[in-house]
């Protein structure tokens, strides 16, 4: 691994107040919410990292020798693996039977958030310096590694040819084929899923009132609201909740129109919400919850009415979350997601890098078998 070059310097940051929210988003862009300073600010003044959650913030800013912020990156040093969606449990337990320590690890990413997008927020030129500052950075941290999770093809290929390991994930993504309306996208899919769908909706919104909330429209009282929902889901699925109940209302003030908020209501009470971030050409689902168990219900918030969001402003696709094969049969097809790791552990490194390259094709494989099961109409 390249030494960092000595005109450039790297310095992390335990909160990311200490960086000029101008210096970050210039280098972040707009195109991706979850890397904004808003984003990441409101999940350290919620507490739902800091503390003793085990995320500890460590933001990486590369600076020139006049101080000009060049590069920054969303980092943490982890005590543990949970809350990342790319599961490297395995690799620690191999790890610390053999003696070794796993723990802390540098990972760069956006907390519980399993949205692809740019990790290496650099101006042009400078992902493989950011990298191996990054390296560098971890060693003298005295972690295990470091790792970039769902960072972008582009990122994967720089950080691959600079020695790091990487790794394939799937996710689910519906794409917009230029579609006038809902309808139109119907149209494309087969005449028997197109019934299932229209049955579905039907279903789902029965007695109910279906609302897409924006930025101001949505109250303090929906957030709570929201909240309910959130737990209802996290008690089901993973017994814990990661973000506290002020986390919503942060970020909401902080992205303001880039929040998306899909609820229904029955007589005029809310029961159940999917919350949803726009970026620039792509609408990401992230929570939803329910205090009433409606069927269809979470299909219609979090799939239709995404679709439906993003056909009426012309965005490029939805990117519905981690997991979920059922998500095929509603028009959101598999992806690939990408991820890299840097591992200082010479004989764990050689164990991971054997079995990234059989994950990998077992992925490539089941994406193929996946795509064949399409909803939409033979060419």
């Amino acid at each position: 691994m390249d030494q960092v070059p000595p005109q450039v310097s790297l310095s992390l940051h335990t909160e990311i107040g200490e960086i000029p929210p101008a210096d970050w988003d210039g280098c972040a862009g707009v195109e991706n919410p979850f890397v904004s300073h808003g984003f990441l600010a409101a999940m350290e003044a919620s507490g739902s990292v800091g503390g003793r959650t085990g995320w500890l913030p460590r933001h990486a800013v590369l600076r020139d020798d006049a101080g000009r912020v060049l590069a920054v990156a969303p980092a943490y040093a982890k005590l543990h693996s949970y809350g990342e969606y790319v599961f490297d449990h395995g690799w620690a337990n191999a790890l610390e039977q053999a003696g070794g320590k796993y723990y802390p690890k540098l990972l760069v990413g956006v907390p519980f958030s399993p949205v692809p997008g740019p990790r290496l927020l650099c101006r042009p030129g400078l992902a493989a310096v950011m990298a191996g500052a990054l390296v560098e950075a971890a060693r003298d941290l005295g972690c295990s590694g470091v790792h970039v999770n769902f960072c972008q093809a582009g990122e994967w290929e720089t950080l691959g040819q600079a020695g790091w390991l990487q790794r394939l994930g799937t996710q689910f993504h519906w794409e917009n084929a230029g579609y006038g309306n809902f309808d139109d996208f119907l149209a494309a899919l087969s005449s028997r899923k197109r019934k299932s769908i229209r049955r579905e909706r039907r279903d789902a919104a029965e007695g109910l009132e279906i609302r897409a909330l924006r930025g101001g429209d949505i109250s303090a009282a929906h957030w709570r609201a929201f909240y309910q929902f959130y737990l209802s889901t996290t008690d089901r699925k993973w017994g814990g909740a990661y973000l506290t109940e002020s986390f919503f209302p942060l970020m909401g003030s902080a992205l303001g129109e880039a929040v998306v908020l899909m609820m229904a209501f029955r007589a005029g009470r809310p029961i159940a919400g999917a919350l949803n971030l726009l970026g620039t050409n792509a609408l990401y689902g992230r929570n939803w919850g329910a205090t009433e168990d409606v069927p269809f219900l979470h299909f219609e918030l979090c799939y239709y009415q995404a679709i439906e969001f993003a056909i009426a402003h012309g965005l490029a696709r939805v990117e519905a979350g981690a997991q979920g094969e059922h998500k095929i049969q509603r028009g959101y097809l598999p992806k690939p997601t990408y991820s890299a790791h840097y591992l200082f552990s010479p004989g764990l490194r050689r164990a991971v890098a054997d079995f990234l390259v059989r994950e990998r094709e077992g992925i490539i494989g089941a994406m193929d078998e996946l795509s064949e099961a399409s909803p939409f109409k033979s060419e």
